[in-house]
């Protein structure tokens, strides 16, 4: 039993043993592979290449010779450099903070002497050198730690302008060094000795605080010269000397010995600095060249850009990089923009920009050697210290040119000046010049300043009175002699008069001359001095006013003033000369307003200058031609007495103007309304009564259709007295009801039933009885009455035709036709016209007919075919009428959207007198090809209206179907009662 339990408990005791044995190796294996995970998690470095440091060596620069790692945890392992074995080891770092994720740097150091070396790794806070255009490098923390692979472990040295540690080598060693990094970028690594570094820095810093004097001072004194003298250059010159300074500050560490800064708020504080000095130099150039004054653009370019700079003071709190490198591009484009502007200015005389242009050239100088700075392509760390020193110089030198604006002009700024200086100033400033005549002497003084405007040589205008006078114009040495025996006889008076003085190529300049004598002891006159202005450009504004004030501007030619004038002369000529007998032409030209609405206004004036260089061409000296209207040229034509020739000459003028002219590829043809007023020899005549006479002959020429030739008669003071008191009554006829709308019927060939109605008009005048068209109508367009009067019958017509088509339901429909005229065309009105008759009246679309000749279309085509086109969609018919008469195209009636072609009464009288009808049948079959329906005008009688029927005309017009009617009969023959055209009243 004892036997059997002690072996119970070896074999428990070996089962407990084998336990742990297999405990303890899972643990083993487990902690090989955290182990083994753990080395796989490092980020593998290759080994470096060691760089030798030797004893005598005061600098070492490792900026380009460390290699760069990136890690993708918190550890880093490389591998060492060989050492004197020749042995490589690997080594693990690990980062400051765990978790982190730092760049790293890596390189190793030998020291194959027998002596300990010391030395000091120095990584630069800020550095302007390569630091960038845009997002640029404005200095942070550099290093965070280094540790090294054997010996002492490296110590942070205390430094405010860089990342410092003490590296101790070890005699006969090779040490690998890793350095975590602080920020991404490593703009320099220097290997320093101690003393060597020292001395670096303490010359450095004497350098520095020179610059910073002499900014501080300069600042300083700029702001006393602006309180004292309180122009707007000098706080302006004082703002960016201050910037400057704060700038140097920064940039050499002087603040941050005064005010520790983190690097965050350093940089702030270096992005602002460059903002504020772009501000202040724009600022700057803007006062001093006083860009406001020549242009107020230039003000707003300067506030919106001013704006902007401060604006990136408040960016530079959360991106100063992004406000750093917008500065620097202001800071470069305010120099180049500068340097063009001060250029420019000091090209066109402004001596401010002349006294810039040295100092705005160094500054341009500056921004090109820091732009090559701050990309890179300088390395030498003395310049970006040279780069200030260069800024400091460049303010100094605008502070001196300031201060030399300032106080230029001495005693005459600062209003010290005698009486007598005052004056010669006054003389000086206003651009007289001297005259002085030493009368005891006889001896002529000019400023030198004349004979060099007048090209003569120097003293040509000097010596004595009789030699000044030979340069004076012949018709004003009388005038000048006289005046000056005046004074000297007279001892008081003064010269004030203008002359002429011959320049060297015979041109004559005109001078004022002021002058007044100068008395000596013994009372008499001693000299003569005052000054000589140059007046040319006024006398000669003078003239051209004078000239055109009685000429035409367009053509040159004498206006009805200068004309009139005339031609009182050359009637009083003829009281003394019975051979002189006057005659007055006045040539109007027809429709010249047509011409202009339809090739413009500056086609029209070259039209105008044609006529009037021929008719120029038919006068003799003698003569007179003027433009005396728009369109109205008039003539006094003294060389012809005979009127048979005189009557010949007017033939000739109107073929003169009746010749085509040619404008644009393009023939115009004009034709002239001529009225002529012979020379009336009794006592009474008169030269108002001449020209106003031969306008009656031309408005009498004009009522005949114009391209006439009318001699004025006595009897046309009597038609023009007529033709006036008609324009008066015809203003109030539409208001009296005078005027009267007929109905002629329209009828359908086919049926011989009335298929519509022409509205034509009739004025039953108080006195004179019933008018027919042609004796109002052409009044009505030349004084716009056509207007209401076409508005007033349209909207009778209208009313009509609504009483009729709801009387007479037929198909198609009743249609009425309503004349328009060219001024009726020709107005944009028109639409809202028919727009507003249509909407006033409800009648079927198409039936309201406008009737529209065919010259009338033809002369402006285009627009025709707009309004018409525009006139058809508002709901109105078109009809082409008299067409035949005039000129159209072909292919512009294609384009025109008429519905109904009137072919003109001159086509059917042929047929009646038994000629074969041609053309009256191609014009019908035209028409059916068109789809368009054919009105044929003037049938008198059955056989007309047969034969008309047999050629394929559906409508006729004449008085053989009724002669116009009044709306009364025209409802009782439509079977439309009187009830119904009140109702639709």
């Amino acid at each position: 039993m004892v036997q059997i339990r002690s072996k119970f408990l070896r074999l428990t005791a070996e089962h407990r043993l084998s336990i742990s044995e297999r405990i303890l190796r899972i643990g083993l294996a487990v902690a090989g592979l955290a182990l083994w995970l753990s080395l796989g998690a490092v980020t593998p470095a290759a080994a470096v290449d060691a760089v030798r440091v030797p004893v005598d060596v005061p600098v070492i620069d490792l900026t380009n010779v460390v290699e760069r790692n990136k890690s993708d945890g918190d550890v880093i392992q490389i591998s060492t450099a060989p050492g004197p074995d020749g042995i490589v080891r690997r080594i693990a770092v690990r980062a400051r903070e765990s978790g982190a994720r730092p760049d790293w740097i890596v390189f190793a150091l030998t020291n194959d002497s027998d002596e300990q070396i010391d030395r000091l790794l120095v990584a630069p806070f800020h550095r302007l050198i390569g630091s960038g255009v845009v997002w640029p490098d404005l200095g942070d923390r550099r290093i965070e730690a280094v540790t090294a692979s054997q010996g002492l472990s490296p110590d942070r040295e205390p430094s405010p302008d860089a990342d410092v540690f003490l590296i101790t080598l070890d005699p006969g060693t090779t040490v690998t060094f890793v350095a975590e990094l602080k920020s991404p970028n490593l703009p320099q690594l220097y290997l320093y000795e101690a003393e060597a570094y020292r001395q670096k820095t303490n010359g450095l810093t004497l350098y520095k605080g020179i610059i910073i004097g002499i900014a501080g001072l300069l600042a300083l004194f700029l702001t006393i010269i602006f309180v004292v003298k309180g122009a707007v250059i000098f706080p302006a010159a004082a703002a960016l000397a201050w910037a400057v300074l704060a700038y140097a500050g920064l940039d050499f560490g002087f603040f941050q010995r005064l005010f520790p800064l983190t690097p965050a708020i350093e940089r702030i504080y270096r992005a602002g600095a460059e903002v504020v000095l772009a501000a202040t130099l724009l600022v700057f150039l803007f006062a001093y060249l006083n860009l406001q004054r020549w242009h107020v653009r230039y003000g707003h370019v300067t506030a919106i850009w001013i704006l902007g700079l401060v604006g990136l003071i408040g960016l530079a709190v959360f991106d100063a990089p992004m406000a750093s490198g917008i500065a620097r591009i202001s800071i470069a484009a305010v120099a180049a923009v500068g340097f063009v502007l001060v250029v420019h200015l000091a090209t066109h005389g402004y001596e401010r920009a002349l006294m810039l242009i040295p100092t705005w050239f160094l500054l341009a100088v500056w921004v090109t050697a820091a732009s090559f700075t701050v990309t890179g392509q300088f390395q030498r760390d003395l310049v970006a210290p040279a780069l200030l020193g260069g800024l400091v110089l460049i303010v100094l030198l605008i502070g001196f040119t300031v201060i030399q604006h300032a106080f230029a002009g001495g005693a005459i700024s600062q209003g010290l000046v005698s009486d007598t200086e005052r004056r010669a100033l006054a003389l000086s400033g206003s651009g007289d010049l001297v005259f002085d005549w030493d009368v005891s002497s006889d001896k002529v003084f000019v400023s030198p300043q004349i004979e060099s405007l007048l090209g003569l040589p120097k003293g040509s205008l000097e010596g004595s009175a009789a030699r000044w006078l030979e340069h004076m114009h012949v018709a004003d040495r009388d005038r000048y002699r006289v005046t000056l025996d005046a004074v000297l006889e007279q001892r008081r008076g003064k010269l004030n008069l203008d002359v002429r003085l011959r320049s060297a190529n015979g041109a004559y300049h005109w001078f004022n001359v002021k002058a007044r004598p100068v008395i000596g002891s013994d009372g008499e006159v001693i000299r003569v001095i005052g000054t000589l202005s140059d007046v040319t450009e006024q006398r000669t504004a003078q003239e051209r006013l004078l000239h055109d004030a009685v000429h035409d501007n367009l053509t040159g030619l004498p206006n009805r003033k200068l004309f009139q004038d005339r031609l009182g002369a050359i009637f009083g000529f003829t009281r003394a000369d019975d051979n002189i007998r006057p005659t007055v032409l006045v040539i109007d030209v027809d429709r010249f307003k047509q011409v202009n609405e339809s090739v413009g206004f500056s086609a029209g004036d070259s039209i105008l200058l044609t006529l009037s260089r021929r008719l120029g061409r038919l006068l003799r000296a003698q003569d007179t031609l003027a433009r005396i209207g728009g369109d109205t040229f008039a003539m006094i034509l003294v060389s012809e007495r005979d009127p048979e020739r005189i009557l010949a000459l007017a033939e000739l003028v109107r073929r003169a103007v009746s010749t085509p002219i040619t404008y644009a590829e393009r023939e115009i043809v004009l034709t002239p309304s001529i009225g002529l007023a012979l020379f009336d020899p009794a006592p009474a005549a008169r030269k108002d009564d001449a020209l106003k006479n031969a306008e009656l002959a031309m408005a009498h020429a004009k009522r005949q259709g114009g391209n006439k030739i009318e001699v004025f008669v006595p009897a046309m003071r009597t038609d023009r007295n007529d033709r006036l008191a008609l324009e008066s009554d015809l203003r109030r006829a539409i208001e009296r009801g005078e005027i009267q709308v007929m109905y002629q019927p329209i009828v359908r060939l086919e049926d011989r039933t009335i298929a519509g109605f022409e509205a034509l008009v009739r004025w039953d005048h108080p006195r004179e009885g019933r008018l027919m068209p042609q004796d109002f109508i052409a009044i009505a367009e030349e004084t716009g009455l056509i207007v209401d009067l076409g508005v007033y019958v349209m909207d009778r017509t209208a009313r009509e035709l609504e009483a009729w088509q709801a009387a007479l339901e037929v198909e198609p429909p009743i249609f009425a036709s309503v004349n328009v005229s060219s001024r009726q065309l020709l107005r944009h009105d028109l639409l809202h016209d028919v727009k507003t008759v249509l909407g006033r009246r409800r009648v079927l679309p198409g039936t309201l007919k406008l009737e529209i000749t065919e010259s009338l279309v033809m002369e402006n085509p285009e627009y025709a075919s707009q309004m018409l086109q525009r006139i058809r969609d508002l709901g109105a018919g078109l009809s082409l009428d008299d067409f035949g008469t005039g000129y159209s195209s072909l292919s512009y009636l294609q384009r025109f959207p008429f519905d109904t072609i009137k072919i003109d009464q001159s086509f059917v009288r042929q047929m009646g007198n038994g000629r074969p009808p041609v053309i009256l049948r191609s014009i019908v079959q035209l028409a059916a090809d068109l789809g368009m329906d054919v009105v044929a005008e003037g049938a008198e009688s059955e056989s007309d209206a047969i034969e008309l029927y047999q050629l394929g005309c559906q409508y006729a017009q004449g008085y053989i179907f009724g002669q116009p009617m009044t709306a009364a009969e025209a409802r009782r023959l439509m079977g439309a009662a009187a009830a119904a055209a009140t109702e639709a009243a």
